[in-house]
C-alpha cells in the first residue's frame, strides 16, 4: 500500500515526519533511485527507499537501557562502533572481524561492551561518551533517531554532572563555570550550576567537547577529583550501582523521547 514518504520514515523510525520533509528538501531520501519530491508516495513492500544512502528497513524492536558505567571503563563499543543515523536505518548490524576486535579490546582494556550482558552485544550501542576517569549514566539503544537528537550538537540537549574537585571552589570560579570560559578558542555555552558543598558542585552543559569539564574547572583553578554523570535529560538513577545495567521503564522512554522532541 502507497504511504507519503514521510510517513513511513516516521512509523519505521528513522525521523520524524517534520524531519522526514527536511531530508526531501535537502535530496537525501531516494525512491528506487531516484530522488524523491515532497508529497511522494511509495510502497514499502516494493520500493526501495534510501536515507543518505542507507535502506530503510522495517522498523525493530526498539531498546533502551541505562548502565552506570565505572572509572577505568571505556566507553568504546568496539565491536559495533556506527554512526547512530547508520544503526537506525540499517537495523544496527555490527562490523565484522571479531577476532580482530577482541584484540583491539585487550589493547585498550575493559570497555563497557565488556559489561554488556551478552545478548545485548551488538544489538544496542552507547550514546555519547563518557571519558575513562568518570563515571555515571550511560545511555544504550538501538533508537538512532534518539542517539542522533542526543548527540548532535545543534539540539542544545542536557546532561548534568556531579564535580567534586581538590580545594575549596569560591562563588567566582563557580560564576566563571556559568557564564563561560574559552576553550578551544571558543567560549563555553553557558551552564547550570548549583554549588552541593565546598568542593563539590552541580554542572549541567548542553556541550559535550572532549574532556570539557574538567579543562573549564583546570581554567578556573581547580581539579577534578571526581566526576560522574547523574542525569540526561529527564533521566536519572541514584540507585543504579557501578557496572549495573537495566532497561529503561516504558514512562521513562515516553519522558525521554518527549524531551528531545521525538
Amino acid at each position: 500500500m502507497q504511504e507519503r514518504l514521510q510517513k513511513i520514515l516516521s512509523a519505521r523510525g528513522v525521523c520524524s515526519r517534520r524531519k522526514a520533509e527536511e531530508y526531501i528538501e535537502r535530496g537525501l531520501v531516494r525512491v528506487n533511485g531516484k530522488a524523491a519530491i515532497l508529497g511522494q508516495k511509495a510502497d514499502p513492500a516494493v520500493d526501495t527507499i534510501e536515507v543518505d544512502g542507507a535502506i530503510v528497513q522495517e522498523r525493530k524492536e526498539m531498546l533502551y537501557y541505562v548502565m552506570h558505567k565505572p572509572v577505568g571503563v571505556e566507553t568504546t563499543n568496539v565491536e559495533g562502533d556506527r554512526p547512530p543515523f547508520a544503526v537506525a536505518a540499517t537495523g544496527g548490524r555490527g562490523n565484522q572481524g571479531d577476532q580482530r576486535n577482541q584484540r583491539t579490546d585487550l589493547k585498550r582494556g575493559l570497555s563497557v561492551r565488556d559489561l554488556l550482558p551478552k545478548e545485548l552485544r551488538g544489538k544496542v550501542f552507547p550514546i555519547g561518551r563518557l571519558d575513562k576517569d568518570s563515571e555515571g549514566l550511560l545511555l544504550f539503544t538501538n533508537d538512532g533517531v534518539l542517539a542522533y537528537r542526543l548527540t548532535h550538537p545543534k539540539f542544545d540537549h542536557e546532561k548534568e554532572y556531579m564535580v567534586i574537585v581538590d580545594e575549596p571552589v569560591t562563588d567566582g570560579q563557580l560564576r566563571k563555570l556559568r557564564e563561560g570560559v574559552m576553550l578551544f578558542g571558543e567560549k563555553t555555552k553557558p551552564a547550570k550550576v548549583t554549588r552541593m558543598g565546598n568542593k563539590q558542585f552541580l554542572l549541567a552543559l548542553t556541550q559535550g567537547k572532549n574532556r570539557q569539564i574538567r579543562r573549564m574547572c583546570q581554567k578556573v583553578g581547580v581539579e577534578v577529583l571526581r566526576l560522574e554523570r547523574v542525569r540526561i535529560m529527564t533521566l536519572k538513577d541514584e540507585r543504579l550501582k557501578e557496572g549495573q545495567i537495566r532497561t529503561l521503564r516504558p514512562e521513562e522512554v515516553a519522558e525521554l523521547l518527549k524531551s528531545v522532541g521525538v
